[in-house]
């Protein structure tokens, strides 16, 4: 019997079309498509293989969402499954899917991912480690939150994603230059949170039925936030081999107990913690969506299978197969230096030499390109060997030879 599937997907972007596609070749799917994008934006292999497409004005508005799906139901009949994989689409989503019946995760859980001050009032009150944190409505607010935890302390959006519009701050002159530049409001609130120190790392899960099922681990070189306040560095990912190995015992058994608090019934969660200096650890946000970073790819190259298929099948069906992890693999950033386009890139024939072996999969930034504004940078190369400590070096290896100039 087919299962009439509608992914929203806002713009044509590559990231979200790995899914689209996936879902699209999908035994046993009939899937439409709900875009801001005009039809002709998408690839013509995949607007052949879609059912129906509906264009809205805003596809982060639940109402729009759901008026479109009606409106594919009776082109279509009923709507199994309504999907999609921003950040920014969960509460949405999840709201149009209350509206209409349709199995899935509800709002009340979207919002537990979704706001990050609820969700760690959830995760708190769930005994869970996180940062301390606070709502900031005024000036007064992020001086108490101060006051509690001491500097530095992070700002950002209840509502963020990944370290973007995220600011480090560790003087009170830096805190009145941030609340000039983002000022709070009552009706537009900041995040402020305590800073952790430490080493950052994501858990990737899935989920079936509110059980964790399976998991993945990844190392992140630096954190990311370094990464936001330093644009000189080259950051990497690592996805080790041996992700069951003891030391990741206390994660496991957090990231379980946290997915159980936010509600997660069945789908991929991303979530982002800390390893502090004394062992302990610290959860810094859960995302009820696949994690960024490329780490979906790296995921499929770690395990020799198809990710972005099996997702669509997990989303679909409510089934998955546990693949084996047989590799370590890593993807480099490769983020440019100065300003203006892209003018040369050093050091690519010494890199193939050393480590040409190890690469599975590059996306090299072209001669002319404009600077990206997010801190994956203007390329990367993936890495993939049996050994971790391969990977590990080789990643820091490639990122001292190439240099990408701009000017």
């Amino acid at each position: 019997m087919m299962s009439n599937v509608v992914f929203v997907a806002p713009f044509a972007f590559d990231t979200t079309l790995r899914f689209v596609n996936a879902a699209a070749a999908h035994p046993g799917a009939r899937l439409a498509l709900v875009s801001q994008d005009a039809l002709e934006k998408f690839p013509a292999e995949l607007r052949g293989a879609l059912a129906a497409h509906r264009r809205i004005d805003n596809a982060l508005d639940d109402a729009k969402i759901a008026a479109a799906v009606e409106d594919l139901a009776r082109q279509l009949g009923p709507v199994d499954r309504l999907l999609g994989t921003l950040e920014q689409l969960q509460v949405p989503l999840a709201a149009a899917r209350e509206r209409l019946g349709i199995e899935g995760m509800g709002v009340e859980a979207a919002e537990n991912f979704r706001d990050k001050a609820r969700m760690k009032t959830v995760l708190r009150a769930a005994s869970l480690p996180c940062a301390r944190h606070r709502l900031i409505a005024s000036a007064d607010d992020a001086r108490e939150l101060v006051r509690e935890v001491g500097y530095p302390i992070v700002i950002k959006p209840p509502d963020g994603a990944g370290a973007k519009a995220t600011f480090s701050v560790d003087s009170e002159e830096a805190l009145s230059e941030v609340l000039l530049q983002v000022p709070p409001h009552p009706n537009r609130p900041l995040l402020g949170e305590e800073f952790i120190q430490g080493s950052e790392h994501s858990f990737d899960g899935v989920s079936i039925g509110g059980e964790l099922v399976w998991h993945s681990l990844t190392h992140y070189l630096p954190t990311p936030l370094d990464v936001v306040r330093n644009p000189w560095i080259q950051w990497c990912v690592l996805l080790p081999r041996e992700i069951d190995d003891p030391r990741f015992d206390d994660v496991r058994e957090a990231a379980g107990r946290s997915l159980d608090a936010l509600g997660m019934t069945t789908g991929v969660s991303h979530l982002e913690w800390f390893r502090r200096g004394d062992g302990s650890i610290a959860i810094s946000e859960v995302g009820a969506r696949p994690g960024g970073a490329q780490i979906s790819k790296l995921i499929s190259y770690a395990h020799d299978f198809d990710f972005y298929r099996a997702w669509a099948r997990l989303e679909i069906d409510h089934a998955f197969d546990p693949p084996e992890r047989a590799y370590a693999a890593g993807a480099a950033f490769l983020r440019g230096q100065g300003r203006g386009r892209v003018k040369a890139i050093r050091g690519l024939a010494q890199a193939q030499r050393e480590i040409g072996s190890l690469v599975v999969e590059s996306n090299l930034p072209r001669l002319g390109q404009s600077p990206s504004s997010s801190y994956e940078g203007e390329g990367f190369v993936i890495l993939r060997h049996r050994e971790t400590q391969v990977v590990d070096d080789a990643l820091h290896r490639l990122i001292s030879l190439i240099r990408v100039e701009l000017g």
